[in-house]
């Protein structure tokens, strides 16, 4: 195209902080776009979503058991409801949010985010989990159940 102007550049302050944040902002739109489709698609009726296979097989509750249906919930503004079906996964949307907000100001300053997650942290995180499934599928622990 001869004569057509050139589209004029951001300058390099805005552009740099803008590609560095365009990984997590994919991240987020993409989590955003899960929660909207969740929001939409009601999991609380039949035949949206596959059955939890743990569940169909065996008759227990899997830790992710009730988390679309916490989803819906956090969606909707219903806390309540949301801890409900699966505190563990809304402790995991809210670890999710924290995590992501340091990794995007992490990148918008340019500072490398690698999150590590010591051993003896891995272990107590797993028995959490662990621990959950097995109450939740006790009498006594039917508040966890969905």
């Amino acid at each position: 195209m001869l004569g057509a102007a050139a589209p004029a550049a951001l300058p390099r302050r805005v552009a740099a902080p803008l590609r560095r944040g365009a990984v997590p902002l994919a991240v987020l739109g993409a989590a955003a776009g899960a929660f909207a489709w969740v929001a939409v698609v009601d999991p609380n009726r039949p035949g949206h979503y596959p059955a939890c296979p743990l569940r169909y097989v065996t008759g227990l509750y899997c830790p992710g058991c009730g988390g679309l249906r916490s989803a819906y919930a956090v969606a909707h503004g219903h806390l309540g409801t949301a801890l409900g079906c699966n505190a563990l996964a809304v402790a995991g949307y809210a670890v999710f949010a924290v995590l992501w907000a340091v990794w995007f100001t992490r990148s918008l300053r340019g500072r490398p985010f690698a999150p590590a997650l010591p051993p003896q942290w891995a272990r107590a995180l797993w028995a959490l989990v662990a621990a959950f499934t097995v109450v939740r599928n006790l009498p006594f622990g039917a508040a966890l159940a969905p």
